[in-house]
């Protein structure tokens, strides 16, 4: 039987490793900052924390606006806090009893502590029409067959590169593990960073243990170590896969200091766009980056899945994803069926087209037309694929989930051997999943 562990407990752990909530935090709001479910005189106001910039965060203000014409007398505090930091922010929130009306997540293992802990509004009996919504994207906030929480994107983890630095050194995109070695080995030869990796928050690196994983031993493989029902994190193809991750770091494949850089500041994307590297393993959220930042750079932008491994059972078809954003609603708010409207109308097909078109990001609602030719070849790649994984540090329980990081993290910077995480992983899985 899983232990469910304690979010408040958790929030102690994180404690020990975050400063005071707001250090350093860029954070935008649309109306400044107020107290959960607060009243101003007549007007209700519903806090509302996301973590997107640029088209995204566009995208759920218009929702905001449109909801806000519906409910006069309703004020949506819409605050951006920014991915590496959300997920502390958000315990710390949990377990001082002040979280936002509405969040974000990404549904999985971190969405279920909180539902587990009563700390997330049920929304199955609600007046919602689910049939709207993929069943993989909803089934990843449905848990003991409840749901608690609404999914809008639906993101997939690909190859990006540059496609002018393939052209001038004569490289095609790669089917296979030592295609893509003789790729990295060319592009060191000729002064070019082959891949950019920011892993400063581990999540970006984490990509290439699921990816070898998956490719090695397929989706079975954590499946059967998540649901204890026969391999282990200690399973010797997780030790293959972490001996790949340091086969690239000897192979000289990444960005120097690429443990220090951070996705969320843009250094590494800078990478890509400059030349100054051909290649970065990251998701369709990139597209999303690259339109604000850089959008001249589209017309060089090229994709290709994780290559197949000669040695291994994972079908090549198979695709990392997540869902993302999914909206759920603090089950303590004041203003429960206030809360549901503003989350039905962040999903509505309006919203959801918005979210395509002007961010080339996958809906997770269904039927959503486009005609962004990113957005086509990612949907055509996820209707191909034989399974979507989903990223481990959104599905283990969150101690497993930070273990899985850092052993990663340790990996690639070759403080620990793959026989140590893969130990330190299943110890960690015997105390939390077994």
């Amino acid at each position: 039987m899983r232990k469910k562990w304690s979010v408040m407990l958790f929030a102690l752990i994180l404690s020990l490793f975050v400063t005071a909530c707001g250090g350093g935090n860029q954070e935008t709001t649309s109306e400044g900052n107020s107290d959960e479910g607060a009243s101003t005189g007549d007007k209700i106001v519903l806090d509302f924390w996301q973590i997107d910039s640029g088209d995204k965060e566009a995208v759920y203000q218009d929702a905001v606006e449109r909801f806000e014409e519906k409910n006069p007398g309703v004020e949506v505090n819409m605050l951006r806090i920014p991915n590496d930091d959300y997920k502390q922010r958000m315990v710390v929130a949990m377990s001082g009893g002040n979280p936002p009306d509405v969040f974000t997540s990404w549904g999985g293992g971190w969405l279920k502590e909180f539902a587990d802990a009563g700390q997330v509004l049920d929304l199955t009996d609600e007046d919602i029409e689910f049939e709207n919504f993929l069943e993989m994207a909803l089934n990843n906030t449905t848990f003991d067959e409840k749901v608690y929480g609404l999914p809008l994107g639906l993101s997939q983890t690909l190859f990006f590169y540059n496609k002018e630095i393939f052209e001038t050194h004569g490289l095609e995109e790669p089917e296979t593990y030592g295609e893509l070695l003789a790729i990295i080995d060319e592009l060191n030869e000729n002064d070019v960073i082959p891949i950019t990796l920011t892993n400063q928050t581990k999540w970006p690196g984490a990509y290439y243990l699921m990816y070898f994983a998956d490719r090695l031993g397929s989706e079975e493989l954590f499946q059967s170590a998540f649901n204890r029902d026969g391999t282990g994190f200690d399973d010797p193809t997780y030790v293959k896969a972490g001996e790949y991750i340091q086969e690239l770091v000897d192979r000289n494949a990444f960005n120097p200091g690429f443990n220090g850089v951070p996705y969320d500041a843009g250094q590494g994307r800078q990478l890509l766009y400059s030349g100054q590297s051909a290649m970065m393993l990251m998701t369709n959220t990139l597209v999303v980056n690259m339109r604000s930042e850089a959008p001249e750079f589209e017309e060089k932008l090229g994709m290709f899945p994780f290559p197949n491994l000669p040695d291994g059972k994972g079908d090549p078809s198979n695709v990392g994803g997540a869902t993302s954003p999914v909206w759920s609603a603090y089950s303590g708010t004041e203003h429960p069926e206030l809360a549901i409207e503003l989350m039905k109308e962040l999903t509505t097909l309006e919203t959801a087209e918005d979210y395509v078109n002007r961010t080339g990001s996958l809906s997770a609602l269904i039927d959503v037309p486009t005609e962004d030719v990113f957005v086509q070849q990612f949907a055509e790649m996820a209707a191909e694929a034989n399974d979507i994984h989903m990223p481990y540090d959104q599905t283990l329980p969150p101690v497993l989930a930070e273990l899985h990081k850092d052993t990663t993290q340790e990996l690639f910077g070759k403080t620990m051997t793959p026989q140590e995480a893969a130990d330190l992983m299943e110890q960690k899985a015997k105390e939390t999943l077994d």
